[in-house]
């Protein structure tokens, strides 16, 4: 296990004492828990925020990666806009739940966790979402489309490939009619298997992109974070 970045300990102790437990608890999925959330919860709704979108920036190596070949996983990125869902889960089970989140996805304090509004179809809730700051060191950057075809070829974790994870997810995302034209451009580069023959994928009409990246952003070490300040309005593609 790497070492963590941060004690992930305060900021659940944060997320527990703005939740408050005195009524449900929300959370915003927008990547693998869509897929394998690993709690209960007694809802389920689609859901959107403005100002953060869902990007395959973020270094795994334990979970879709090793140390020797970093894999990827999903990061909520300021700026543009995201489709997911939102999961309701009891005011009773909601300690323990966060308490389990926190061992899946804060083991090394990598997230920011941050209440955001989520807009649904049945008016707006506040879910907890896990999103990245690009100052992280696990933040990539702008990756090229060879460093992601050599990350889909070669990069394994203990849950399996990076490659794997983000089929998944885009499988999922569609079952939903979730449409992320950027992901569907990156799984697009994956080299076919070799017993296949190569197969040109259809490339995804941008009109139809339900999760709206903005334009990459220049990030100069050492400069002020702004990973909670959305570069310019939000809007989506739809």
């Amino acid at each position: 296990m790497p070492k963590p970045l941060r004690d992930p300990q305060p900021m659940l102790e944060r997320a527990i004492a703005d939740w408050g437990g005195h009524e449900d608890l929300w959370l915003f999925g927008y990547g693998s828990l869509i897929w394998r959330p690993d709690f209960g919860f007694t809802e389920r709704r689609p859901a959107w925020v403005h100002g953060w979108h869902r990007a395959l920036k973020m270094w795994s190596r334990v979970n879709r990666g090793s140390v020797q070949t970093p894999g990827l996983v999903f990061g909520l990125l300021s700026g543009g806009s995201c489709r997911g869902m939102v999961f309701r889960v009891p005011k009773a089970e909601g300690l323990e739940t966060l308490k389990r989140l926190w061992l899946r996805e804060m083991p090394t304090g990598v997230y920011d966790p941050k209440w955001l509004r989520c807009g649904t179809d049945d008016g707006p809730v506040r879910a907890l979402a896990f999103t990245l700051s690009r100052r992280s060191p696990n933040f990539t950057g702008e990756l090229s489309e060879e460093r992601y075809r050599h990350i889909f070829a070669h990069a394994v974790g203990r849950y399996g490939s990076s490659l794997d994870y983000a089929q998944q997810t885009l499988l999922e995302l569609q079952r939903h009619s979730i449409h992320d034209a950027a992901l569907a451009r990156l799984v697009a580069l994956a080299p076919p298997p070799a017993s296949a023959p190569a197969k040109q994928a259809p490339q995804p009409s941008k009109a139809a992109a339900d999760c709206d990246a903005p334009a990459a952003p220049v990030y100069v070490p050492g400069s002020p974070d702004s990973s909670s300040q959305p570069s310019g309005p939000s809007k989506e593609n739809t």
